[in-house]
């Protein structure tokens, strides 16, 4: 069987929720950063966050930061906004061999510091954090070679069958949702006992629902 894939959007809460646990449980996957609101369109779709579900999935989110010991969600002022550039990031940082220390930074920017990563000031910020350096980084968002390795990402993400994020693929089956992490885990290969009964106690801290998700 292949090494498990982690498909996410650097602007998802539930994205972020499952990237800071996910080497725990599958740390063999393979990091897999789209463009979500592409992925978001090509079903019909919008965040969460600009329905009428934006209220009760905040609290969700926040409960399960908490719950997860991530500390308190300082949300960006205005959230969500465009994934393309810090999407376009990701594609570059990936090529540098630091897609997971890339992404993680630039969530943790967005939802630990409030910074909107719509904005290329933020995105400059998570490359300085991770060693690319300004000039580095401005130069790769504009490479055609980066838009198009996006584009491929996103498009496989979409052929798969993904219609959110995070989503894991172990095989042929999709696990959709921060929640379904431990189960996609399992699938894969087996998940430990008292990691089972992490991933419950943190979901009934939540409030015991289902995820929003992307």
């Amino acid at each position: 069987m292949p090494p498990p894939q982690f498909f996410f959007g650097a602007m998802s809460p539930y994205s972020w929720f499952a990237a800071e646990r996910i080497d725990e449980l599958m740390p063999d996957a393979r990091w897999r950063g789209v463009l979500a609101g592409a992925i978001f369109k090509a079903h019909g779709r919008v965040s969460w966050g600009m329905t009428d579900r934006r209220a009760r999935g905040i609290a969700d989110c926040e409960a399960r930061a908490a719950a997860h010991g991530l500390g308190q969600i300082r949300w960006p002022q205005q959230w969500p906004t465009s994934d393309l550039l810090v999407a376009r990031a990701m594609a570059y940082a990936e090529t540098r061999g630091k897609m997971k220390a890339f992404a993680l930074a630039a969530m943790r920017l967005s939802f630990l510091d409030g910074a909107d990563l719509g904005d290329l000031a933020a995105v400059l910020e998570a490359g300085r954090r991770t060693a690319i350096g300004e000039e580095e980084m401005r130069r790769a968002l504009r490479e055609q070679s980066i838009k198009d390795a996006l584009r491929s990402t996103t498009d496989e993400a979409l052929a798969l069958g993904v219609f959110g994020v995070p989503t894991f693929v172990v095989g042929n089956e999709l696990f959709w949702g921060d929640d379904r992490l431990a189960d996609a885990a399992e699938a894969h290969g087996g998940l430990p006992k008292r990691e089972r009964a992490r991933s419950a106690t943190a979901g009934r801290h939540a409030g015991g629902e289902r995820s929003i998700s992307s």
